[in-house]
């Protein structure tokens, strides 16, 4: 059977907005996972078929192919070439699906997938305001199908979420635990090096930026909602972000041919849709769908990401899914982790990957909800 292999995978520290990260070019991060990435592995630039990334609001710095621009920026081979997908917040996990599909497929033997983003110095929806400009409001407005299929109601994730808040009776207290909790576990897996093996220090940044360890319920108590009359507030949230992380992916052959010893294969990947007003439920079906076509059940799975975009969505998918908690996001998450959208997707499977090292656990499953109702799901088998 053709399998596709996660040999390694290595990130940037997750650096807070303005952090220590804020002034890196893009190109630069991205070039500095995949330097990264090549040294640990050892292997010759020159066997990479092509390398994948993610990347979100792609103007300014982040335009023309960041892939490509942070390929050469790292003053790797001209002859390799490179992609850049937006699959919104899930664009590096689909950037690695891309490149599992071109070896399971036999079109690619070695594939560089990942992300990418600087939110520091591009703000998060910049490229949807992008076109008010040349008169476009939104990516919705002036859509005559978008406009008889679903209104002109508000289309946003701080909307979506105060729905599902509210239509799985989520509490703003249940909420505020749960964040809480994300900041203890990354503040400990921080202290305890538990990041070291993933980390590739940038300049005098080496540890994730945005953990907040002084913290407490009685300050995310007095916080204000986002939105009037919300529940969400920016403790509930995942925090803004500049990251990059990268993971090699290879082919049975391409293993043998070049010594590489893999971490782990991929067992699953899919995506799957769900309603673009609430925006944030898809992973409910996403995971639903994965365990039903793999045959697994939730409590097969040793180790799950799945991405805090907002408490809520993790709260609404376990009451769903009924997974154990214990065994979710146990490192933080992004609301304690920081959410660089491009990258995060990338970030998760590294850190899945790392931990289940760690755990001698074997399957992990990442998911995290996206733009538009959508959501991806990625289950691997560590080796």
């Amino acid at each position: 059977m053709t399998q596709a292999y996660l040999v390694d995978a290595v990130r940037t520290p997750v650096g807070r907005r303005g952090g220590g990260l804020a002034a890196v070019h893009p190109a630069d991060l991205g070039g500095h996972v995949i330097s990264a990435l090549l040294a640990r592995t050892e292997l010759d630039p020159l066997a990479v078929d092509d390398v994948i990334f993610g990347c979100v609001d792609s103007i300014g710095p982040q335009a023309g192919n960041i892939a490509r621009t942070a390929w050469l920026a790292a003053g790797l081979p001209e002859e390799v070439p490179g992609v850049t997908v937006d699959r919104q917040c899930g664009s590096s996990q689909q950037a690695v699906h891309f490149a599992a599909q071109a070896v399971l497929s036999g079109t690619a033997h070695v594939v560089v997938a990942g992300g990418v983003q600087n939110m520091s110095q591009i703000p998060i929806a910049a490229a949807m305001l992008a076109g008010q400009q040349y008169g476009f409001a939104d990516p919705f407005t002036g859509s005559q199908g978008w406009l008889a299929r679903y209104g002109d109601q508000e289309i946003s994730q701080f909307r979506g979420a105060d729905m599902i808040a509210r239509k799985w009776h989520i509490s703003r207290a249940e909420m505020e635990s749960f964040a809480l909790a994300s900041h203890q576990r990354a503040a400990e897996a921080t202290d305890g090096g538990v990041f070291a093996a993933e980390i590739a220090p940038y300049g005098h940044v080496s540890v994730d930026e945005c953990p907040r360890r002084d913290t407490t319920l009685d300050k995310m108590a007095g916080l204000p909602p986002l939105r009037p009359g919300g529940l969400i507030t920016a403790a509930l949230s995942s925090q803004i972000a500049d990251a990059a992380a990268a993971v090699l992916v290879a082919s049975e052959s391409a293993v043998a041919e070049h010594g590489l010893t893999p971490m782990a294969r991929i067992h699953h990947i899919s995506a799957r849709g769900a309603d673009p007003v609430l925006m944030l439920t898809a992973p409910i079906p996403a995971t639903s769908h994965a365990l039903k076509t793999t045959g697994l059940s939730v409590d097969q799975i040793d180790l799950i990401e799945i991405n805090e975009a907002f408490a809520c969505v993790v709260l609404a998918w376990q009451r769903e899914t009924g997974a154990d908690l214990d065994r979710v996001n146990v490192c933080g998450g992004a609301i304690a982790l920081g959410h660089p959208l491009g990258a995060t997707g990338a970030r998760l499977l590294t850190t899945l990957l790392h931990s289940l090292q760690r755990t001698g656990g074997r399957y992990g499953l990442l998911t995290m909800c996206e733009g538009g109702g959508q959501a991806s799901v990625t289950i691997i088998e560590r080796l």
